[in-house]
């Protein structure tokens, strides 16, 4: 694959379940029968804050899937728009190789509710004069382990598996009040993160109400940052230059939404992600009990998933693949290289988790996602080595999942919480690098024109800066 993606003034925020009415929506349908006073809009709400979209969506499949479509009908039909430019330069592949293989290969996997769903988004958006198919929105859906773990395996090419996103899960003694700390960047082209700005409060017919940051037309939070009503908080950072993909399995993605949704231990939520594990978006997962105060890191690949658990430390994320077997078995990824983003980052983790034990919080926890420390030699200068990613500022690049020098992509919007944030359902969130820099396309594209091809797509990524979203 080439350029291959994958997978970071305070404010304040507060929504309530109907925050806005959805009348203040004003397209209508495209039939004119379909709008604001639909009956499956009555307690679905959109509020846009701070960069953020939150949308609020309540009822069956079919209905949390139309609420989905018709409220955020123009940032879905762009992303496919992107997609559909992006691809064929990024995978060597078109968005219709795509919409095939997640048809294929993913739709007869889904259950029916998450069929349902899915097809809902599709209707919605339609419902808005969208050209938005099901298959568009399982293509969105599964666009990563296509791409990443799918296409290598057909291909017999190198691991396109990424080392992107920067997290921690503490607890015990490492925190300032002995409870669960836990915070997330997202990494990934720039063209996709600063789309990837939605937040999901779902209060489904069965399940648990979950909370969760997103990207259009998705049915799972997709980068991993969700909390649900049972206490369980998860996030995870995918491992870097993992190997294997199960055809005959069940896609990542309705797995990683089921397990949010059915899941009320830290145990339930490992066994239903084991469940027709497809190899696909291999992460090492951070997962914590609000009620227990427990944390665990699991690492999901196809032979080795090894599943550690304390109530008294802490589990980061640098996308270093930390169990050996696993490490040797299933990645080509190499952890004596002092150069790869992924050991640089670990080293500053723990240097953080040091200095910070017994004081980590949820400010602290916004500062280390904005570190700009280089581990290597102490050096404060933003890079894709640093825990607020900027490969655009970075001219070694990021060889082991193809991003050539000054690439586009890092840190694109993070979150943060804690039990007592987690136990309302709530997070800090920030659009854009958490460090408040902001990223302007034409200048960038005029200074590297070697990522001309993006210039349709990509747009400028400012930050939004601290907000909190409940």
């Amino acid at each position: 694959m080439k350029n291959a993606l994958l997978p970071a003034a305070t404010l304040s925020l507060f929504l309530t379940s109907c925050a806005s009415s959805p009348a203040s929506t004003s397209s209508s349908g495209s039939n004119g029968s379909a709008g604001p006073s639909d009956p499956r809009l009555a307690h679905a709400s959109r509020e846009d804050k701070s960069g953020w979209i939150i949308l609020h969506l309540q009822g069956s499949p079919a209905d949390i899937g139309y609420q989905h479509g018709w409220l955020a009908a123009q940032e879905i039909d762009d992303a496919v728009s992107m997609f559909r430019q992006y691809v064929p330069t990024a995978t060597q592949h078109d968005w219709e190789f795509f919409r095939r293989t997640g048809k294929e290969i993913f739709w007869p996997k889904l259950d029916a509710s998450e069929r349902a769903e899915i097809a809902g988004i599709a209707e919605g958006a339609r419902a808005r004069r969208k050209t938005v198919d099901t298959d568009d929105v399982v293509a969105v859906n599964g666009w990563i382990e296509i791409a990443m773990y799918y296409l290598p395996t057909i291909e017999s090419t190198p691991s396109a598996a990424p080392g992107n996103c920067s997290a921690f899960i503490a607890t015990g003694s490492y925190t300032r009040d002995g409870g669960i700390v836990m915070a997330h960047s997202a990494w990934i082209d720039y063209a996709v993160g600063e789309r990837w700005n939605l937040v999901l409060d779902i209060t489904p017919d069965h399940g648990h109400r979950m909370f969760m940051d997103s990207f259009p037309g998705f049915i799972d939070s997709g980068d991993d940052f969700a909390l649900n009503d049972a206490g369980v908080m998860v996030t995870e950072t995918t491992i870097t230059q993992f190997k294997g993909f199960d055809r005959a399995g069940t896609p990542e993605f309705a797995r990683a939404r089921r397990a949010v949704q059915r899941a009320g231990t830290i145990d339930e939520w490992a066994a239903i992600m084991r469940e027709g594990n497809n190899g696909a978006y291999a992460n090492s997962w951070l997962v914590g009990d609000q009620k227990t105060g427990e944390i665990a890191r699991f690492e999901l690949g196809l032979k080795n998933q090894p599943l550690e658990r304390t109530r008294d430390g802490y589990f980061a994320g640098s996308n270093f693949p930390c169990d050996a077997k696993l490490r040797a078995e299933e990645t080509d990824f190499d952890p004596s290289d002092a150069n790869s983003s992924p050991n640089v980052r670990r080293k500053r983790w723990d240097e953080l988790m040091r200095e910070w034990k017994g004081k980590i919080d949820v400010e602290s926890a916004k500062q280390f996602l904005s570190d700009h420390v280089d581990a290597r030699d102490g050096a404060n200068t933003a890079s894709g080595r640093t825990l607020c990613g900027h490969f655009e500022l970075d001219a070694a690049g990021a060889p082991h999942w193809e991003w050539p020098a000054f690439y586009p992509g890092g840190a694109t919007q993070a979150k943060a919480t804690d039990s007592k944030l987690a136990a309302k359902l709530s997070f800090w969130g920030c659009t854009g690098h958490p460090c408040g820099r902001g990223f302007e396309s034409k200048p960038f594209l005029a200074a590297h024109a070697d990522f001309a091809w993006q210039a349709p797509f990509l747009r400028d990524m400012p930050s939004g800066g601290w907000t909190l979203l409940r």
